[in-house]
């Protein structure tokens, strides 16, 4: 049995991780390269393709050869190490941000990585663990006196990723945009906007928007334990002290709306 585990695991470093065979294998005695080669070609080919599924966006911006290229680089310098493929390319998007960094030409635009990014925020988010959703019926059922100390739990699926560039509107056209055609999308030009988005899903559906900057700091703020006391004197930075409450009221009840929290805690918890 050890000779077996021993074969088996020269035979996946072999083929994974571009090992030499050494005498695991022997020449095609036709004089052509080992039958090995053809399961190191699949192997690599099938991790390119599940990148490709998990960032779809950018596969599209950068181009059948672009997006090769980039997948080629990063399958060998980030082999993929997770029993499932759907995990393969959770560093991509930093990968992407050091080739800028050298300047090896496989990043056309830093906006590309913001792409990335995004892309991966949203099969997380449609991937993320399930839980109850509040509803307004709980949080009706708080004592007015019990709200200051109140806090709440963001839902697992919610992801809040910060971007250099406003990439929104050029996702949505490549997102979009039928592949098939053999059309070009016309995409707006690149724009520098640091700011933050918000991805999560409602049901088998994924959403996103762009936060402003008060809405990012407060969904922070609550996302870090503050109460509501505490988120309102946070609002008051973006609103006046006598409207904070009212603002802080209707962002959690927006964040109802769209299935963003998923429980809350008070003072007799």
């Amino acid at each position: 049995m050890n000779g077996l585990r021993e074969t088996q695991r020269a035979f996946a470093a072999a083929v994974a991780d571009g090992a030499e065979p050494g005498a695991l294998l022997a020449d095609d005695p036709r004089g052509g390269p080992p039958a090995l080669f053809a399961y190191r070609h699949a192997y690599a080919a099938r991790l390119v393709d599940a990148l490709r599924d998990n960032h779809e966006v950018l596969a599209r911006a950068l181009g059948d050869e672009g997006f090769e290229t980039l997948a080629r680089a990063y399958l060998a310098a980030h082999p993929s190490r997770t029993p499932s493929i759907r995990w393969f390319g959770h560093r991509l998007a930093e990968f992407m941000a050091a080739s800028l960094d050298a300047e090896d030409s496989l990043v056309p635009h830093p906006a590309f990585v913001d792409l990335a990014r995004m892309d991966w925020a949203l099969r997380t988010a449609f991937d993320a663990a399930d839980a109850p959703l509040l509803d307004r019926a709980a949080l009706a059922a708080v004592a007015p006196g019990d709200w200051p100390a109140l806090r709440f739990t963001l839902h697992p699926a919610v992801q809040r990723l910060p971007l250099d560039w406003a990439v929104e509107a050029a996702w949505r056209v490549l997102r979009e945009a039928d592949p098939e055609s053999g059309d070009e999308p016309e995409l707006p030009a690149p724009e520098a906007a640091p700011h933050t988005l918000l991805a999560w899903r409602q049901g088998p559906e994924t959403l996103w928007r762009s936060l402003a900057s008060d809405e990012a700091a407060l969904l922070q703020a609550l996302a870090d334990g503050a109460d509501f006391a505490t988120l309102c004197e946070h609002a008051v930075g973006f609103v006046d002290e006598d409207a904070a409450p009212a603002h802080v009221a209707g962002l959690l009840a927006r964040w109802l709306d769209d299935g963003l929290l998923s429980g809350l805690a008070g003072p007799a918890s």
